[in-house]
C-alpha cells in the first residue's frame, strides 16, 4: 500500500516567480473553463460527454492556438483536465453537484502539479519546482492537499505550497528531503 505524507510549506517567490505562480493560475483556470465549456456542449449535442484522453488530446491543440499555455507548467495543465473528469465522474455518479466555471474573482486560486523525474525538489531552506527554480520555504505544519494555492484577503496575499511526499521519496531518511533547521512533529 502506497502511504501519502503531505506537509504544507509557505513559499516566498520572486517577483517573476509570483508572476509566473500567477499565469499558472490563469492558464489552469482556462484549461478547466475551456473544457468544461466543451465537455457541456458536446453532452448537449450528441448526448454525452468528453473522456480525459480526449480532452487531453485536444489540449495540444488548444496549445498552438493560445501560445501562452506553454509558458506554464503542463502537468498543472492536464491535472487541471483530470479535475474535470473526475468532477464529472462524481457528478455522474450522484456523489456532486455539476462542476461549475472557475471563476478568477474567487479568493482561493490554486493548481497541482505532480512529482516526476525529481521536477521537485528540496534543496536546504529552498525548494525547486517546475518552471519555477528554487523558491524560499518554511514549513507551517500538516496537509491534506496537494496544490499550490493562494489566498487572497484584504490586507496580503499569501502563498502556501502542499507537498506530498511519497513513500518512495520517504525511502531517504526525511533530513535529506526536508530544508536544514526545521523540526516535523
Amino acid at each position: 500500500m502506497l502511504v501519502h505524507k503531505a506537509y504544507k510549506f509557505r513559499i516566498y517567490p520572486t517577483k517573476e516567480q509570483e508572476i509566473l505562480i500567477a499565469k499558472t493560475f490563469g492558464c489552469a483556470r482556462f484549461v478547466f473553463n475551456h473544457f468544461l465549456a466543451e465537455w457541456e456542449r458536446a453532452y448537449r449535442t450528441t448526448g454525452k460527454g468528453l473522456t480525459y484522453k480526449v480532452c487531453s488530446s485536444q489540449l495540444t491543440n488548444l496549445k498552438k492556438q493560445f501560445v501562452w499555455l506553454k509558458e506554464v507548467d503542463s502537468i498543472a495543465l492536464q491535472t487541471s483536465l483530470k479535475h474535470l473528469s473526475d468532477a464529472y465522474t462524481r457528478f455522474f455518479q450522484k456523489q456532486n453537484n455539476k462542476p461549475r466555471f472557475k471563476s478568477k474573482k474567487n479568493k482561493v486560486q490554486s493548481y497541482t502539479t505532480k512529482y516526476t523525474n525529481g521536477n521537485i525538489a528540496v534543496v536546504g531552506n529552498r525548494i525547486k519546482l517546475r518552471n519555477l527554480g528554487l523558491c524560499v520555504l518554511r514549513k507551517i505544519g500538516k496537509s491534506k492537499g496537494a496544490s499550490c494555492l493562494r489566498r487572497f484577503d484584504e490586507t496580503q496575499a499569501e502563498n502556501i505550497l502542499f507537498l506530498f511526499l511519497w513513500k518512495q521519496m520517504c525511502n531517504h531518511s526525511l533530513k535529506r528531503i526536508v530544508p536544514s533547521g526545521l523540526t516535523w512533529a
